[in-house]
């Protein structure tokens, strides 16, 4: 345990697989969260013979599970005695709704409230070994989410169509940035700092439910639009950069890491407060046979 260590989610594709093999290339040994055995063992290969001195250990868990998150985050706690950084990175836009065996709406289990789980089972062993950073992934997409209600919001499980799931993925982008603001009143910034970022588009498998997505993908690609490399390096940045060693609480662009506010309306810190207790209150609620 002599390197850095850094436990980062969805990094065997996308965003988070860029930013895991630039932490590894920058010394870091990784803890990498997956749900897929056999692309968790893909990238294991794939890292290890790109970066030869790579050191990775895979933790396997279905983010979508809050009960799998806690696990997973209590494993890790149990495996790490020091976390230097925690990557909240992977997420989900679904085109239609899809109830999880917890009877919560798949994408805001993904995107924000299995987060909220892992971030929590690690905040002690963050705290311990401080200073120490997490980086929460959001969107440009929280501009569209039109209106917050906590309560109402985490719970909505209703049927949706293709169009209004842009909303609703916004709005659990929304809830990422709201959370990150009220997580960094709560934490003593001397030892952890809390900060996310807006990767802008990215080419990546984020909206693999959309009938085509793979062709189109292929397509921009091609043409060099929506390179994840800008997305994941903000990531990196929010992660590793001495500039933000002590700013706690930001939320950050992807175009040369402007500051950014929190869209309206999860600006106000009561409504952030609300939306804590009320993630509080349903994460309980989940653990409770």
């Amino acid at each position: 345990m002599n390197r850095p260590l850094a436990v980062i989610t969805g990094a065997t594709s996308g965003l988070g697989r860029i930013t895991a093999f630039e932490l590894a290339r920058r010394g870091y040994r990784l803890g990498v969260v997956a749900r897929s055995r056999s692309r968790a063992d893909a990238f294991l290969s794939e890292l290890r013979s790109t970066v030869g001195d790579a050191e990775a250990d895979v933790f396997h868990a279905d983010l979508g599970l809050v009960s799998q998150a806690r696990r997973v985050g209590e494993e890790i706690a149990a495996r790490y005695p020091r976390l230097d950084v925690l990557v909240n990175n992977a997420g989900l836009h679904a085109f239609s709704q899809r109830i999880t065996a917890e009877g919560v709406a798949e994408m805001t289990a993904v995107n924000y409230l299995g987060p909220f789980a892992l971030t929590q089972a690690l905040t002690h062993t963050l705290s311990a070994s401080g200073p120490a950073r997490i980086v929460n992934v959001a969107s440009e997409a929280a501009q569209q989410a039109g209106t917050v209600s906590p309560a109402r919001d985490l719970r909505h499980t209703a049927p949706y169509t293709r169009r209004e799931s842009m909303a609703l993925y916004g709005r659990t982008k929304l809830m990422t940035i709201m959370w990150t603001r009220e997580l960094a009143r709560r934490l003593d910034p001397a030892k952890v700092t809390v900060n996310c970022c807006d990767p802008g588009f990215n080419a990546t498998g984020l909206g693999r439910d959309l009938p085509g997505s793979a062709l189109l993908q292929r397509v921009l690609n091609t043409l060099r639009v929506g390179d994840p490399r800008k997305g994941a390096g903000i990531i990196v940045r929010l992660a590793t950069d001495p500039t933000f060693a002590h700013t706690s609480g930001g939320y950050f662009s992807v175009r040369g890491a402007k500051p950014l506010e929190c869209p309206e309306p999860g600006r106000d810190e009561r409504v952030q407060g609300e939306l804590w207790a009320e993630t509080v209150a349903l994460l309980a609620g989940l653990a409770t046979p």
